[in-house]
């Protein structure tokens, strides 16, 4: 499944498109950033509420689209850094969990 076809599925804000199109193979949620670089899939589509601009620097690093739950703003460094690495930034007011039962409903399934 593609960002593309999540973001109209969900109705979910594109708030940096890095690469709409490209396949997203899993979700992967947390909001520590060294469980993300340790387990999360490459490629996979990042469930957080961080909104600082390490989330750039390690959703550049493992190849992750990101999805901002519960309606958070980004840090305008975090949205510099993304847009610098081609990283997809989303925006739902969903929480977390309610976002990732969607997700699953859609079909995409945790890749750790």
């Amino acid at each position: 499944m593609t960002a593309r076809a999540i973001v109209e599925a969900l109705g979910l804000e594109v708030l940096a498109a890095g690469d709409l199109d490209r396949q997203l193979p899993s979700a992967y949620a947390s909001d520590l950033l060294s469980d993300v670089m340790a387990h999360a899939s490459p490629g996979a589509l990042w469930l957080t509420l961080q909104t600082h601009a390490n989330v750039a620097a390690v959703a550049a690093l493992k190849e992750l689209s990101v999805l901002l739950v519960n309606g958070r703003t980004p840090d305008p460094d975090m949205l510099q850094r993304a847009r610098e690495h081609n990283v997809t930034v989303l925006r739902t007011s969903l929480p977390a969990f309610e976002v990732a039962g969607r997700l699953y409903a859609l079909g995409l399934r945790g890749g750790a």
